[in-house]
């Protein structure tokens, strides 16, 4: 009978301390996503508050997820479907924004 070897490999174990530094950061940033929603800055409340959010889903991405610790091919995957959804949304705003643009010379 051939024998069954554990090689004990679990993964990469992160300490509970980074988890809960994290897990603080996150809180913090949401607390400020608040805060910022209150004032008025005019058209940067959108910018801030999405530069916000893409800081806090990198976050998660990266430890809670932990993409931080996987090969470089999952990581490259993520990059190259980050870059698409920019690229399709980037195209579709175009297109949006051209909408009310004459189309011909006499409009």
């Amino acid at each position: 009978m051939a024998e069954h070897k554990d090689t004990g490999s679990v993964g990469h174990i992160a300490p509970a301390k980074l988890y809960v530094a994290i897990w603080a950061i996150l809180m913090a940033l949401t607390l400020t996503t608040v805060l910022v929603a209150g004032k008025d800055i005019g058209p940067f409340n959108v910018v801030v508050a999405l530069l916000i959010a893409t800081i806090k889903g990198t976050l998660v991405v990266l430890f809670f997820m932990h993409l931080r610790y996987s090969p470089k091919l999952t990581m490259a995957t993520v990059v190259a479907a980050m870059f698409w959804l920019f690229l399709l949304l980037s195209l579709t705003m175009t297109d949006y924004l051209t909408r009310a643009w004459p189309t011909s010379p006499g409009h």
